[in-house]
């Protein structure tokens, strides 16, 4: 083969490759296509609602949210275009905190968000999600919890110490978030189910479908004492990938499956972003996950982590 043959082979060959992983990332039929989900007409029921028995049976004098009409009506959907616009929204109070008057919420929510170097992703995320969060009437504080050393990013450290600090503030329900995800469906109500849940299941960069079915990254929702359960997530992971497969298995190991809710109401746009370093030895530390959820997780963060 001449010398001209063998670089056209071997461009030729370089472009089939690149065509062949855009199809394997980009194709629907790649994914889970199929996987078991709570129907819209059953999700109001997968909600806790003590917060409102108590409060009504106080004497309050509001009604409770309307949460049925948001989920059962139309199933109202924010343009993805619209996500980055300004939005109006009721300042909240130093610190995060809003507190749901209108109506009587489901709980107060504690939303985490894992950050280091991406102040731009943060003004959108804070700028849409105190507009979403009150236009569904939710009670709710963002807690932001930054990186700001030069080591990988260990995602599931920072959300440990997210989650302490919430649970010292009486927080019953924990949303972990990327700050690269936002909600479009009003109807994917902030707060706790029943059960661990994937509330990010349905996301653009995937053609809304689901990469794998045990997936529980991304955004998730777990209540407190769930979290300390189990101990936690992993604090081993630095750098991208591992720490959301290696908590799932801890809950499946305490007989917590997560679940999902219906996928028209489980969307959202990702922002753009560059991927992160990929954790080194990710399958190995996911293989001995098992041997370490006694005493790797919320037991174990380092005092220079943790919130006074």
């Amino acid at each position: 083969m001449s010398d001209i043959n063998l670089t056209t082979f071997l461009q030729f060959s370089k472009y089939v490759s690149l065509f062949c992983a855009l199809v394997y990332i980009y194709i629907p039929f790649r994914h889970c296509r199929r996987y078991n989900y709570v129907k819209i007409d059953e999700i109001l029921q997968e909600f806790d609602r003590i917060n409102i028995a108590n409060n009504l049976n106080n004497g309050t004098n509001i009604n409770k949210c309307p949460y049925e009409e948001l989920i059962l009506a139309s199933n109202p959907e924010v343009p993805i275009f619209n996500v980055s616009q300004a939005q109006r929204f009721k300042r909240p109070e130093l610190g995060g905190k809003f507190v749901q008057k209108d109506c009587v919420p489901y709980e107060e929510t504690a939303i985490i968000v894992p950050y280091r170097d991406r102040k731009h992703h943060l003004s959108i995320f804070l700028n849409y999600m105190h507009y979403f969060l009150q236009s569904q009437y939710t009670s709710y504080r963002i807690f932001v919890i930054e990186q700001n050393n030069t080591s990988k990013f260990n995602r599931a450290r920072l959300l440990n110490v997210g989650a302490l600090e919430a649970i010292r503030q009486d927080y019953s329900c924990l949303i972990f978030s990327d700050v690269d995800l936002l909600p479009l469906s009003i109807a994917n109500i902030y707060t706790c189910s029943r059960l661990p849940r994937h509330m990010s299941s349905s996301i653009d960069t995937f053609r809304f479908n689901l990469p794998y079915e045990t997936l529980f990254g991304g955004v998730i929702s777990i209540k407190s004492d769930q979290f300390k359960k189990v101990n936690g997530m992993s604090n081993e992971y630095d750098g991208w990938g591992g720490e959301d497969d290696d908590f799932y298995r801890r809950l499946i190991h305490h007989n917590m499956k997560p679940y999902r809710f219906s996928p028209t109401i489980s969307k959202y746009t990702m922002l753009t972003h560059n991927k992160e370093i990929p954790s080194e030895n990710r399958f190995e530390k996911l293989e001995r996950s098992a041997e370490r959820q006694l005493v790797d997780g919320l037991a174990s963060l380092s005092a220079d982590y943790i919130v006074k």
